[in-house]
């Protein structure tokens, strides 16, 4: 720790640089966890080092992803839980790069506050650090930041970037993609990170609403809510290799009308069947309690399926079979047909 650096005056404009060093020392025992090969450096310095191994790669091209967490964080610090919400921030963005059929290799996180409680910051870290261990990659770097007088003192924001590596002649990007393809769903945990402004309008978050139990999730309100998304990275990763994977879409905001069509080829739509939708409780709640019609729920939520792939009929068996050793829950969701683009369901 840094202890020549103190700064009377900048404390009293609500910056506490004293506590940016002791939120780095609380979250390095996390951080360490991360370490893979390739790492170079430590955390501290001006930039993060990381040296790939390319060997056996003809083309290597880089895939990078941003996203952050979003309103779910209402739901924790209203709830003062905040070793989690880092894992979705991992989520959203190596969730992302996989569907090129990327390998994660690092990630940043950047966390933005009111005011610097380090015990907090260092179990947002917590959270962040379990993502990339899960997703295989490496925490080489990152950024706390006060801004007091334009956050309140205990929120905060969280946002991550990473970037992955596939060799170019195995990019996934559905040019292959034909009629006939098989469509196979891998189940969400729950709501994952999207489509919160909706359940805060629906719920009317309060703490006292977080902290009741609904028989119907068997668990409170909270605890459905803040489920991690669940991070397919090794797990899609395993089924690319067993499969003639053709393209994968994650389903995030906006649900399978806007995610669906970013992995179709031109002239194909989306055939999907209802019924294989393993539609989880808390979805049920919403639309009840909102009175959310349900093409509204499709065209917001992931509604039990946080990720999709399109896969030759023949080696539809494999990538099922290799998703669900990886420990997910996967079945045939639907079929490519030909169309225009669309989502269709029947």
């Amino acid at each position: 720790m840094n202890n020549n650096s103190f700064s009377e005056s900048y404390k009293a404009a609500g910056v506490d640089v004293t506590a940016g060093y002791q939120s780095v020392e609380l979250m390095k025992e996390h951080i360490k966890r991360t370490t893979i090969p390739g790492v170079v450096s430590g955390i501290g310095g001006f930039g993060g080092l990381f040296a790939p191994d390319l060997s056996g790669m003809k083309k290597p091209v880089l895939v990078s992803g941003t996203d952050g967490v979003g309103t779910k964080l209402v739901a924790a610090m209203l709830l003062d839980k905040h070793d989690t919400i880092g894992i979705d921030c991992v989520a959203l963005c190596v969730n992302d790069v996989v569907c090129c059929g990327a390998k994660p290799l690092f990630f940043l996180d950047y966390i933005a506050c009111g005011k610097n409680y380090p015990e907090k910051i260092a179990e947002i870290v917590k959270g962040v650090a379990e993502g990339c261990v899960q997703s295989g990659c490496a925490l080489i770097g990152g950024e706390t930041a006060e801004h007091p007088g334009v956050m309140p003192e205990h929120d905060y924001d969280l946002a991550g970037f990473t970037v992955g590596v596939v060799d170019e002649e195995k990019i996934i990007d559905g040019s292959s993609m034909q009629p006939g393809d098989v469509i196979v769903g891998i189940a969400s945990s729950g709501v994952h990170s999207n489509g919160f402004s909706l359940v805060r309008k629906v719920f009317g978050l309060t703490r006292e609403k977080l902290e009741t139990y609904y028989e119907e999730l068997g668990c409170t309100l909270g605890e459905a809510l803040l489920k991690p998304t669940r991070l397919y990275v090794k797990p899609v990763l395993a089924a690319i290799e067993a499969a003639d994977v053709k393209a994968i879409s994650h389903i995030t905001g906006g649900g399978f009308y806007e995610n669906i069509p970013r992995m179709l080829k031109e002239g194909c739509s989306a055939k999907i069947n209802r019924a294989a939708v393993p539609v989880l409780p808390i979805f049920d709640l919403i639309a009840k309690t909102g009175s959310i019609p349900e093409r509204d729920m499709f065209n917001t939520f992931n509604m039990g399926v946080g990720m999709c792939m399109a896969v030759s009929k023949e080696t539809a068996d494999a990538a099922i079979a290799a998703l669900n050793a990886a420990g997910e829950q996967a079945f045939v969701l639907g079929e490519v047909v030909e169309g225009d683009g669309s989502v269709l369901f029947a």
